[in-house]
């Protein structure tokens, strides 16, 4: 099975000093693969969606990448049946005319 969770989360994310100053938008995706095999086996979607909101809101990391490598192993933590995940982070309003995109895939 896979699931899928997207959603905006408003976060202080970046190296630059205006970045560092207020939260910016950043977008999350996260595809979930894991086994079913019983009604004990599904993901919560609420509990991965509230999970990357908490975390990116209270990190206030420096990169995309660190805040990608700090969410990946709590996810997976949520339920033995997740087999590989592929997370996504976006800044899209990071300056005009482009977006900043950082995504990783784990197998566990």
């Amino acid at each position: 099975m896979r699931i899928a969770v997207d959603l905006a989360v408003s976060a202080v994310v970046g190296v630059l000093p205006f970045e560092r100053e207020k939260p910016q938008r950043i977008l999350a995706s996260v595809k979930i693969d894991y086994e079913y095999r019983s009604p004990r086996d599904f993901v919560d979607y609420a509990a991965v969606a509230d999970l990357i909101k908490t975390r990116l809101i209270e990190g206030r990391f420096g990169l995309l990448e660190e805040a990608i490598e700090a969410l990946a192993p709590e996810i997976m933590k949520l339920n033995p049946s997740i087999a590989k995940i592929k997370l996504s982070l976006e800044k899209p309003d990071i300056s005009a005319g482009f977006r900043a995109v950082v995504s990783s895939a784990y197998i566990v």
